[in-house]
């Protein structure tokens, strides 16, 4: 019988290698609170494979795989951080750590505030600062008209005042 298809009692428990993640290839812009998340991920992630590795031959392969792949992504992405603190800044252009008010077309009016790639969260109002709403708003001043460019279509937003973003 060909060895080749027999498997080796001797890898069982080895990981598989899994791909690396993909990284941007945009700085890597964070805020003191992003660079704390980031800071966060990278410690939980540490803390299990310490735990898988501690288990041994009982731990889940893949599960350590996955692991292991996302510590070396997000050790990249401290290792490539480029921490932004937007607390010294005027408001009067949106830049990076901004809190913007707009105003769409039908009137409604949202705050989002332009946030690093990792600490982007659209539903809490987050928008990552290389996403087509927050290239839109970079830099705009208030009062200014802005083409948001949109998979549903282009939504035109005026900008309806700007905060300085907070260190925290």
């Amino acid at each position: 019988m060909n060895r080749a298809f027999i498997k080796d009692p001797d890898d069982t428990g080895r990981p598989e290698d899994l791909p690396d993640r993909p990284q941007s290839p945009h700085p890597n812009y964070v805020t003191p609170a992003g660079l704390r998340q980031l800071q966060d991920l990278k410690a939980d992630l540490a803390g299990r494979q310490s735990r898988l590795l501690a288990e041994g031959k009982l731990a889940n392969p893949q599960e350590l795989a996955i692991v292991q792949r996302d510590l070396r992504y997000y050790q990249e992405r401290l290792n490539r951080a480029v921490l932004v603190d937007p607390s010294g800044k005027t408001g009067e252009r949106v830049h990076f750590g901004a809190a913007v008010e707009v105003c769409d077309e039908a009137g409604a009016i949202a705050t989002y505030t332009l946030v690093g790639e990792d600490e982007a969260d659209p539903a809490q109002g987050k928008v990552s600062w290389v996403s087509p709403l927050g290239e839109a708003l970079l830099n705009a001043e208030a009062g200014d008209e802005v083409l948001w460019r949109r998979p549903a279509g282009t939504m035109r937003l005026e900008i309806l005042s700007i905060r300085p973003g907070a260190s925290c």
